[in-house]
């Protein structure tokens, strides 16, 4: 029986893609001087443009678990980037909201990211792009059945 060297793989060339991509994103945010990541700098945009964004659809929408989420968001509370007050409708509640330094961090920290991805996708048509993300909604079809 043959069985395809992982490398051989399409599975294998996505995950390195995205390990390599995280790989110069995160050494590109570094370099702004703050102690912060890309997946904490993505909660801070999600809260920022939704607001009433629950731990649960934030871990959701990052693929993370929830804990990991809530440990994340005790870092960004620590450094300052973000608040906890609480819910105006729902005292059990925590309303998530960002502070002027997390707002200064992300006018800095979002042309970053813009930047990184505008190089990762570099000689890439707006063709290619279509047929990719047809091809990984294939994948993404197939593996939810």
């Amino acid at each position: 029986m043959h069985f395809k060297n992982p490398s051989e793989t399409i599975f294998y060339q996505i995950e390195k893609a995205i390990k390599q991509y995280r790989v110069m994103a995160q050494g590109n945010l570094n370099q702004l001087g703050y102690k912060v990541t890309i997946n904490q700098i993505l909660i801070m945009i999600q809260i920022d443009q939704r607001p009433d964004i629950s731990q649960v659809e934030l871990s959701e929408l990052l693929f993370k678990d929830v804990a990991s989420i809530t440990r994340m968001i005790e870092l960004l509370v620590k450094e300052g980037f973000i608040k906890r007050e609480e819910h105006p409708g729902d005292r059990r509640k925590k309303h998530l909201k960002i502070t002027d330094t997390g707002h200064k961090m992300l006018d800095l920290a979002v042309p970053v990211i813009k930047r990184n991805r505008d190089r990762a996708q570099e000689n890439i048509s707006d063709e290619e792009k279509r047929t990719l993300f047809e091809l990984l909604g294939k994948i993404i079809l197939n593996t939810s059945k």
